[in-house]
């Protein structure tokens, strides 16, 4: 269990029981902070990020960012201030490649200068003004996927979840899109859980700490130092052993 501090802005404990493991996840994390959750796939790293973002619910347990309850009882998605982005980017084909970074933006809020600005900074940034028309369905997979990294900082969350968002991505681009999350997470200043099952992606994204699941339960946390330096269990040994 992730030890509690009073500059604390997300705790949860998160009990699911699914048909494979039973998940009874607990952890804590503070204003700006980010945290890998590593582990083999099945172990229920998953199940942990779709419960803090609202796509599942949980059996027990509770999660809390700042003073908004999330559970329980369940609070809508759109309510929850988070964004949570997978290994598709999730865009709407119909839609321009513009018009899905704005998708879910309150049209009162769109229309501000400081808004628009902070648009135009993500289009050039991401360098989507080539394509900036384009509609979604005409674009390649790794455009798509800064497109979706664009759109899910557009809100300027308070909190980021990943879960595999660069898989089946080039090395190169991967470590384009890694800088780009670490940059504007140092700039906007929001907390950050992701999940992969590359160490290496983890450390870059996440380099102060990390939780390893095994079976729905956490065997090891603390500094990636610490988990190279004297692995818990032989499973963990082994996702970390070089290539």
């Amino acid at each position: 269990m992730c030890s509690r501090s009073d500059d604390d802005m997300l705790e949860a404990r998160i009990i699911k029981n699914r048909r494979e493991i039973s998940v009874d996840v607990s952890l804590a994390l503070g204003r700006g902070q980010s945290l890998g959750l590593f582990g083999a796939s099945g172990a229920g790293k998953s199940t942990v990020l779709a419960c803090i973002a609202g796509i599942e619910e949980p059996d027990d347990g509770f999660v809390k960012l700042d003073n908004l309850q999330f559970f329980p009882p369940s609070l809508p998605l759109h309510r929850r201030p988070l964004r949570y982005l997978t290994q598709e980017p999730g865009l709407f084909p119909h839609l321009s490649v513009g018009e899905n970074i704005s998708f879910g933006i309150a049209k009162a809020i769109a229309a501000e200068e400081e808004q628009r600005r902070w648009i135009a900074t993500l289009r050039d940034r991401f360098q989507l003004g080539p394509f900036w028309n384009a509609p979604a369905s005409l674009i390649s997979g790794g455009q798509a996927r800064r497109v979706g990294l664009a759109r899910m900082l557009a809100g300027k969350p308070r909190l980021v979840l990943l879960d595999e968002p660069f898989a089946g991505l080039d090395r190169q681009l991967v470590r384009e899109l890694i800088d780009d999350l670490v940059f504007w997470a140092r700039t906007l200043g929001f907390s950050m859980i992701a999940v992969d099952h590359q160490a290496e992606v983890l450390k870059r994204l996440c380099p102060h700490q990390a939780i390893v699941l095994e079976q729905g339960r956490i065997v090891q946390q603390g500094s990636w130092d610490d988990l190279y330096r004297a692995p818990a269990t032989p499973l963990l040994r082994s996702l970390l052993a070089p290539l």
